[in-house]
Formats: C-alpha cells, structure tokens, sequence
C-alpha cells in the first residue's frame, strides 16, 4: 500500500546578518543574509515524525553563540505545532540529522519521543574537535541540550527505515554523523537533507561545481561522496535554511 505522507516546513526563527560564505564554500565574501532556522513535521503516518526539532531560545543563542538570533510570536515551535494540529505529546520520534545547535534546540518539548541519530555523530558530539565545540554545545559553559535525555536516544549505522516511508540516509561530512531522511509519498520521493544542504545553490551548484558544499564541514572528502549519493537517490531535495522552503511550507 503507497503511504501518504506530508511534510511540513515550520518557521523557528530568522538569523540575521549572517554570513554567506559560511553556507557555501569559498563564496559570497563580505555578503550577509538573513537564515531562517526551521523544524520539519512529517504526518500522515501512525505518530507525527519530526525532523530536527529547531533552535533554542533567542536571548540564549544571542549570548552563547553571538548571533543576531530573533522569533516572532507566530514562530513559537509550540504555536507552529498547534497550527498544523500537532501535539508534542503525541510525537513519538524525532530524527535528528545532526547534533548542531540550532538542529537540537526544542528536545525537551517532547517528553514521549525517542531520539534517532547516526551512531557516529553521538560519539562525536560528546568529544568534538575544538574548533567544533561551541556549534555542539559542549564547552565549559554550557552543555549539549539533547544531554538530559540521552537515555531516551537510539543510534543507527547507515541507510535505516525508520517508519512506513520514512528512512534515514547517510550523509557524512557536514558533521562525522550527518544524515538527511528520505520520505517517499505517493510516489514522490524528498530528501529532508539538514546542512549538507543550507540552501538551494549547494544543491543547484554553479559553473565550477554541481554541489556546493557548506562553509563549515568536518570532512571534505566525505561530503562530495554524500553529494553523489543524493544524485543516486533522485529525490527532491528540501535544503535545511533557504527562505523559498518555507514558502512552500508543505511537500507531498
């Protein structure tokens, strides 16, 4: 039987004033813009699936990370899940595509979901490189927001079928662990990519490279492997931070 499935593309803050080059490498030097930051709802099936649950508060990302971090009322995750008629109670899985910051922000508004991440990106979250620390959250002033409920995390190795159309993908290289999830509806196949993806041009490329990778990666090598992957799947793919998704706000 073909599931039908839809994605929902919610809106979890804008970041302003950031730089280009950081979302696509050796590019837009000198060039800011504004990202949103979102949480992806995927229903349709026996329980709400989300992917990436958003960032953390405001004032907290403005003194930890330096950020010029803002959410309006209307982009309150709790306001954003009422609206499409979820209940956080209700969610029973989160997958996460890799353990940043602003992928990880809301867990604990979700006390009956499990947790679903690549075996490889929890050990590294717990002992990142130091240059990797502060995107983890894992310094000597704060610690990583999904801590408290690591027992209520379950890790995969690889390609996994995580539900009825629903499957996580592989992806290593913007992160050790990073995974995109793959939803196939009715046919339609979409790639929730996470940061291998923060916007349309890493995917579209240009006249130097079909992809584009992220300006901030763990491994290069990895990445463009990643990159051939996602060609091998024929999906669409739906980036992590490009404004244009959440103009469409639903996929499938």
């Amino acid at each position: 039987m073909t599931v039908k499935l839809k994605i929902h593309a919610l809106p979890a803050g804008v970041l302003r004033g950031f730089p280009a080059a950081a979302l696509q490498y050796q590019r837009g030097w000198g060039e800011f813009h504004d990202v949103p930051q979102m949480m992806f709802v995927i229903t349709g099936g026996d329980h709400p699936i989300i992917v990436d649950s958003g960032t953390p508060e405001p004032e907290f990302v403005r003194e930890h990370h330096g950020y010029d971090f803002h959410r309006s009322p209307d982009e309150d995750p709790l306001r954003t899940l009422r609206g499409i008629g979820v209940d956080p109670e209700d969610v029973r899985t989160i997958i996460h595509t890799h353990l940043h910051w602003d992928h990880c922000g809301n867990n604990h508004l979700f006390p009956n979901a499990k947790y679903v991440v690549q075996k490889a990106e929890l050990l590294y979250a717990v002992d990142p490189a130091a240059p990797t620390r502060t995107a983890f959250e894992n310094t000597d002033r704060i610690s990583p927001p999904w801590a408290p409920m690591l027992n209520r995390f379950s890790t995969v190795t690889g390609d996994v079928e995580i539900a009825p159309g629903v499957e996580v993908v592989a992806l290593p290289g913007h992160t050790p662990g990073s995974q995109g999830v793959l939803v196939t509806s009715g046919g339609e196949r979409y790639l929730l990519a996470g940061d291998t993806c923060d916007t349309r041009a890493n995917w579209e490329g240009d006249d130097r490279l079909a992809h584009i990778p992220s300006g901030s990666f763990t491994n290069l090598l990895d990445y463009m492997e990643s990159f051939a992957k996602m060609d091998r799947l024929g999906a669409e793919v739906i980036p992590s931070h490009d404004p244009a998704v959440l103009e469409i706000a639903e996929f499938g």
